[in-house]
């Protein structure tokens, strides 16, 4: 008997066509359903327009990983410019990773900005994932110095829930000089004692600031005006600055401004590289090191060093009031 039922639909389809009709994401995970799928037809090379493999990777286990990894024709045909062996390494999934390298993919094949698998596995948790060949790149000094910080930093941030929270990551600033810039004025008395237990629902004007080593963190908890253009416009003149707002509906949000501008919006902070966005090297590595975490990577990008949480979730250096105005279209 099959471990799961086939269904034709409801939540968590992730097939459509091609023999794959009804799959559902936990079915991903039985190496029986998917080579009974096989063997009744389905595509290994095609999910409605995109690669079984990628998908097995992503919600599969090591085992359906190679049962599609020796039926396809490519076992490194690129789904969005990678390969389903940059995802294992991507999703630190090295038993995964492994089996398709036993079906023969191709661990140093370079993919985006000169990164290939293989050299990114250097940078995570098993560096000892793959052979290194005779002449093979490894990691450079800044590359190891990212990795260190990473590590240092995501010790610091781990396990953090943070939805609703709103942030800004400023460069080279201290808490005294942010809350100038923003004309901001220090809570006090009985709001000031309110606050060393914040709730939802407080005055979205109210932010928290806090010195820490290479910047300072403008954050707020429960909303997102540290986020707000005008704040982060105000913060960034001649710096730079990451803004953050965890939104619940839809997700982690992030922005850029440098020199008082607003330079990207609408990002994904520690989310899916897009190679259509012609990344970096530095990119796709901050993106590798803090994948899942979006609070660490807004850190990362500022260059701002934590050893503790409190200039993310409190009680910050200061707490205080913006002054009344615009901040969306100042």
């Amino acid at each position: 008997m099959l471990p799961c039922s086939f269904g034709t639909g409801g939540d968590g389809v992730t097939g459509q066509g091609h023999g794959w009709e009804g799959m559902q994401w936990q079915e991903w995970k039985h190496v029986e359903v998917i080579r009974w799928r096989l063997e009744q037809g389905a595509d290994p090379d095609d999910l409605n327009g995109s690669r079984p493999l990628h998908q097995a990777v992503m919600s599969g286990s090591p085992q359906v990983v190679m049962e599609l990894a020796l039926r396809v024709a490519d076992v490194d045909a690129l789904q969005d410019g990678t390969t389903a062996l940059w995802e294992a390494v991507m999703e630190n999934q090295p038993d995964s990773a492994r089996a398709l390298v036993a079906a023969g993919a191709d661990p140093w094949r370079q993919l985006i900005a000169g990164w290939s698998p293989g050299r990114l596995s250097l940078a995570g948790p098993t560096p000892n994932l793959f052979t290194i060949p005779d002449g093979q790149q490894g990691l450079s000094d800044t590359e190891r110095a990212a990795v260190h910080q990473a590590r240092q930093l995501l010790a610091v941030l781990k396990d953090i829930h943070y939805e609703g929270l709103g942030l800004v990551c400023v460069a080279g600033i201290d808490a005294p000089e942010a809350i100038r810039r923003l004309q901001a004025i220090p809570v006090e008395g009985s709001r000031l004692h309110a606050l060393q237990k914040p709730s939802w629902g407080e005055d979205l004007r109210t932010v928290g600031v806090t010195t820490v080593p290479g910047g300072c963190i403008v954050t707020q908890p429960w909303g997102y005006a540290p986020q707000m253009p005008g704040v982060q416009k105000l913060l960034s003149a001649g710096t730079s600055c990451y803004g953050l707002y965890a939104n619940a509906k839809s997700g982690d949000q992030g922005s850029i401004a440098r020199n008082g501008t607003i330079e990207d919006w609408d990002l994904i902070p520690g989310g899916d590289l897009d190679p259509e966005d012609t990344p970096t090297s530095e990119d796709v590595l901050q993106h590798y090191l803090y994948r899942h975490n979006a609070v660490a990577y807004a850190c990362a990008w500022a260059g701002l060093h934590l050893t503790d949480t409190h200039a993310v979730f409190g009680p910050p250096d200061t707490w205080v009031d913006l002054p009344e105005r615009d901040y969306w279209h100042s």
